[in-house]
């Protein structure tokens, strides 16, 4: 932090100046990010943050990794199987970028136990699988005061879009009440670019978030067809 603020910083951050400037790098130093879920998207959100010098990422996940997670999930490889998927990440970013304090649990996320693990985040980034967890997650967010990055994957589609507390969120695109069994992508499945691609947008999102620069998505769904090769922006504004 101190070199950051007479603008000296080491060669591993010269490459996001450009972009971030001293003082985005020094407020990604000082950031928390909180990621739940470790999987497709996660792997890479946490891997990415890590990359660009966030300073304390706190990763939640009660899940290990299996066979059917070897195309896609960063971290799993043949070695890993049947480990946590967050001890595998932490271990990895330790050696990634050692700067990064990570924080995993090894569990799930509930009403009961959410604001104790997150309350010491300033972005919440929604890395899970399923509606009724991503619901959870908003309603801790909104509890807390907090934005949440929002993604998800099915196929060679995706989006994402950011939810400010009091924002028209997940209601806005599923209803007051989320469906309880698993959306498309239990048919479509999710192939190995997919998860790079909207994760890479999921970290674009929180960079905006804590450095202010730039137009996050708030109020707008952005929709990738890879297949088509087409956006879509969908507007959400109340």
């Amino acid at each position: 932090r101190a070199a950051l603020e007479v603008h000296l910083a080491p060669e591993r951050y010269r490459r996001n100046l450009g972009t971030v400037g001293w003082e985005g790098q020094r407020k990604l130093l000082e950031a928390t990010v909180a990621v739940v879920g470790a999987g497709g998207l996660g792997g890479w959100i946490i891997e990415g943050l890590a990359r660009m010098g966030v300073g304390h990422l706190i990763v939640v996940d009660g899940d290990r990794f299996a066979e059917n997670n070897l195309n896609r999930q960063l971290g799993c490889t043949e070695e890993t199987l049947g480990l946590p998927k967050v001890e595998v990440l932490a271990q990895r970013l330790a050696e990634v970028n050692a700067a990064t304090r990570v924080t995993p649990h090894a569990l799930w996320l509930t009403e009961e136990n959410a604001a104790e693990i997150l309350g010491e985040a300033q972005v919440l980034v929604d890395a899970l699988d399923s509606l009724p967890a991503r619901y959870l997650l908003q309603r801790v967010a909104r509890m807390l005061g907090l934005p949440m990055v929002h993604g998800a994957i099915a196929g060679y589609t995706g989006q994402v879009m950011t939810i400010f507390p009091g924002d028209p969120g997940l209601e806005a695109l599923y209803g007051e009440t989320p469906p309880t069994e698993r959306g498309v992508e239990r048919t479509l499945g999710n192939p190995t670019a997919t998860p790079m691609m909207i994760s890479a947008w999921q970290i674009h999102e929180v960079v905006k978030l804590i450095t202010g620069q730039g137009r996050p998505l708030r109020h707008r769904l952005l929709i990738f067809d890879a297949e088509h090769g087409e956006v879509t922006e969908l507007s959400l504004a109340p």
